[in-house]
């Protein structure tokens, strides 16, 4: 069971900002930015390269709910960056997939 599923079954305390029946989002314990949210599926699926055709609807879903969430964390109009990371080389360190929601200041690209 990976960290995000001990989260999404309430066995590791999360700051918790959004949750349906697809997805659940909590502020990241180690934040890169002011605002720094992860947005995951409740489904675990390990990374985007690993989605099948079948996850499609969890996948807009998740994709649908990051502005929602960016707004309600005070980003909406100022704007904020979505990242998904896939792999080590890209970052990866949790195999469940996660969209990172990151604002609250001016965001350089390209990144580190």
């Amino acid at each position: 069971m990976t960290l995000f599923e001990k989260i999404v079954a309430r066995q590791i305390p999360a700051d918790i900002v959004y949750e349906d029946d697809l997805v659940l989002a909590f502020r990241d314990i180690n934040p890169q930015a002011p605002v720094h949210i992860l947005l995951v599926p409740k489904r675990a699926i390990p990374r985007i390269g690993d989605a099948a055709s079948s996850d499609q609807s969890t996948l807009g879903h998740l994709l649908a709910k990051a502005p929602e969430i960016a707004r309600r964390a005070g980003v909406g109009d100022t704007g904020y960056r979505l990242v998904i990371n896939n792999g080590r080389d890209g970052g990866e360190t949790v195999p469940h997939l996660h969209c990172h929601i990151l604002g609250g200041r001016p965001l350089s690209w390209p990144p580190g």
